[in-house]
């Protein structure tokens, strides 16, 4: 069997939005059969939270939606990460500069997207995951459902992003 392709999804704290969509991503890759050639994982750009559980609020809102967020705990995304991982997502345009900065090479910059570019909703001058921190149980509602319908993308768009999976 030939190695996985890795996605990883960045924020900035890595307590809320890119955990809410590693949950929701690894979700859709298990229903429909591709969790085995797939791997998901999430980091935030910022270390303030490492090792902590997401945040509960977010942790609740995906309880509340049938996902299971316990397992989470907070890794900070570093240079390494490029090298381990395929796609890199990123949640918003800070996060994505914080991303590019820590780039080995100008190639490497390649692998880094955003995370909203497989919304369909999205568009050119909405295009971020807007972080619900400092709002209320509405925003993480609002997050749940971008992460959801930009992972269902990413699933249907999965054999142009990584060739050679196919469902």
């Amino acid at each position: 069997m030939s190695e996985p392709f890795r996605i990883a999804l960045v924020c900035l704290g890595n307590i809320c939005r890119s955990p809410m969509a590693q949950v929701v991503l690894e979700d859709r890759l298990e229903r429909a059969g591709l969790d085995d050639r797939v791997e998901v994982a999430s980091a935030g750009t910022g270390g303030w939270h490492v090792g902590d559980p997401m945040d509960p609020r977010a942790a609740a809102t995906l309880a509340a939606a049938g996902y299971d967020p316990t397992r989470h705990r907070v890794r900070t995304f570093s240079t390494d990460w490029y090298a381990e991982h395929d796609l890199l997502l990123a949640m918003d345009a800070s996060n994505r500069a914080d991303m590019a900065d820590q780039a080995p090479t100008v190639e490497a910059l390649e692998q880094v997207r955003m995370f909203r570019e497989f919304d369909p909703e999205a568009s050119e001058d909405d295009d971020e995951v807007p972080d619900p921190w400092y709002g209320g149980a509405e925003g993480f509602a609002e997050v749940l459902a971008m992460v959801e319908r930009t992972a269902d993308e990413i699933i249907v768009r999965l054999p142009e992003i990584a060739p050679g999976i196919r469902r």
